[in-house]
């Protein structure tokens, strides 16, 4: 079994539907431009309140990426 390094970034996804919908397309968006993308933790969700309903989900989430070799 390899050792690996992971760099770690942190992201904030919304979304009109869902939380998972947020996270979904944070890790979407993401996966756009970053490589190897290994694993994800939800650090908070909050939201937009409009006219007394939910307006807004907010999901911040770390994401973890593996490093390849000269990868900085």
């Amino acid at each position: 079994m390899s050792n690996h390094v992971y760099k770690q970034i942190e992201l904030v996804g919304s979304s009109t539907k869902s939380t998972d919908d947020a996270i979904s397309k944070a890790i979407e968006r993401a996966s756009e431009t970053l490589r190897h993308l290994d694993w994800f933790e939800v650090t908070e969700v909050r939201g937009h309140i409009k006219d007394g309903k939910v307006a807004h989900w907010q999901v911040g989430l770390k994401i973890g990426m593996r490093l390849e070799d000269g990868d900085v």
